[in-house]
């Protein structure tokens, strides 16, 4: 799939989202839907579809598997006692590559799906909007814990779905969220643990030497950095958080 085809599929997707969650209104969605055809100028229909670009970051965050992995990479940072090493940006444009390789197969599913069709005319923009977003929708399902999902639909104050159709975006998504930072948090735990026990023996080292004054984490910090090269913790981790969502 190449790049262009991947923001045509987010703009479709955020034209589901947008309406699901109350940020547009039915003038708006009028307008979205007549953009697709021939009522505006192509000027007009390109600065439709164009503005939907600044919604792509919170596609990204919502609807795909950035959230975990983010999260993840960050408290990985923590635990080894970097404050900016590696910096924002790296770990950012990590996840990012990181979330396109695990988000592959739903990507391709709402391509075949949804994008293919539109782009050969074959279905309107409102149809393809609903096709392309099936295969997110079921990939945030088999992602959500059943507890999280119905937390939120009592949030809502609506009944409890009866079957996968009747769960609605507006409740589907921040479950899947919770869940997400759930899984996260859980992970980032285990992975704190050895970083732990390294900086407990190292202060219990230097205060059985007597060296009172000399900040632990200053010898620390080089022993879980090697612990992290040795076991090549990077692709580990990396691997553990695509496998996750293969299963």
């Amino acid at each position: 799939m190449t790049l262009r085809h991947t923001l045509v599929l987010m703009l479709l997707a955020a034209g589901l989202l947008l309406p699901a969650v109350g940020y547009c209104t039915d003038p708006l969605q009028d307008a979205l839907a007549r953009a697709s055809s021939d009522d505006y100028s192509p000027i007009l229909r390109s600065f439709l579809l164009l503005s939907l670009l600044s919604f792509i970051p919170l596609m990204v965050i919502a609807l795909t598997s950035f959230t975990r992995i983010v999260v993840v990479l960050s408290l990985v940072r923590s635990a080894l006692g970097l404050q900016q090493t590696p910096p924002n940006s790296v770990l950012l444009t990590l996840a990012m590559f990181l979330t396109l390789f695990s988000m592959s197969p739903v990507f391709q599913s709402a391509k075949q799906a949804g994008l293919d069709p539109y782009l050969q005319h074959e279905i309107p923009m409102q149809t393809a909007i609903g096709r392309a977003f099936e295969p997110f929708k079921l990939f945030m399902i088999r992602q959500t814990r059943e507890d999280d999902l119905l937390a939120v639909v009592r949030m809502a104050k609506l009944p409890p779905p009866k079957s996968v159709q009747d769960i609605g975006a507006l409740q589907l998504i921040p479950a899947f969220m919770l869940s997400e930072l759930r899984t996260a948090f859980q992970i980032g735990f285990v992975i704190f643990l050895p970083f732990l026990l390294i900086d407990l023996v190292v202060a219990a080292i230097l205060m059985a030497l007597g060296m009172i004054m000399l900040p632990p984490t200053t010898i620390s910090l080089p022993l879980k950095i090697l612990l992290f090269l040795l076991i090549n913790g990077w692709t580990l981790l990396a691997q553990a958080l695509l496998s996750g969502y293969h299963t």
